[in-house]
């Protein structure tokens, strides 16, 4: 039986280090998240591990109509791994013959829209 990771520590460091990599309009690697969650680094583990948190990250993402968070996500190649086209599909978000690299594209720019930091405007007094 495989773990239930949602709601773990693991999928609350993950979540955080991805919001924050949004918001800085970046990216996280697999060992980076990996080595925040006490994680091997490395690995078949790792990748069965991850790649079921990514997973329910997308779900809820998907759930709340926001983008795939977990496609910044990425690995040494500076990509996501096939699993996360895959659940793109899966999910619908994603067309069976589209790009991939179109589609990343296209769901990055909605992600750093998603998560970027609005600056309130102080009130000047009158």
């Amino acid at each position: 039986m495989t773990k239930d990771w949602s709601n773990t520590k693991e999928y609350f460091i993950t979540y955080s280090i991805l919001i924050n990599a949004a918001q800085h309009q970046g990216v996280a690697s697999y060992q980076e998240i990996a080595q925040a969650c006490g994680l091997p680094t490395a690995g078949s583990y790792m990748g069965n591990v991850l790649g079921q948190i990514l997973g329910l990250i997308s779900q809820n993402e998907i759930a709340h109509n926001r983008p795939m968070l977990s496609a910044i996500a990425v690995d040494v190649s500076g990509m996501p791994g096939k699993g996360f086209f895959n659940w793109a599909k899966e999910l619908g978000v994603m067309q069976a013959d589209e790009d991939p690299a179109a589609f990343l594209t296209k769901v990055s720019s909605s992600i750093y829209d998603e998560w970027k930091i609005k600056y309130r405007l102080s009130k000047s007094k009158e």
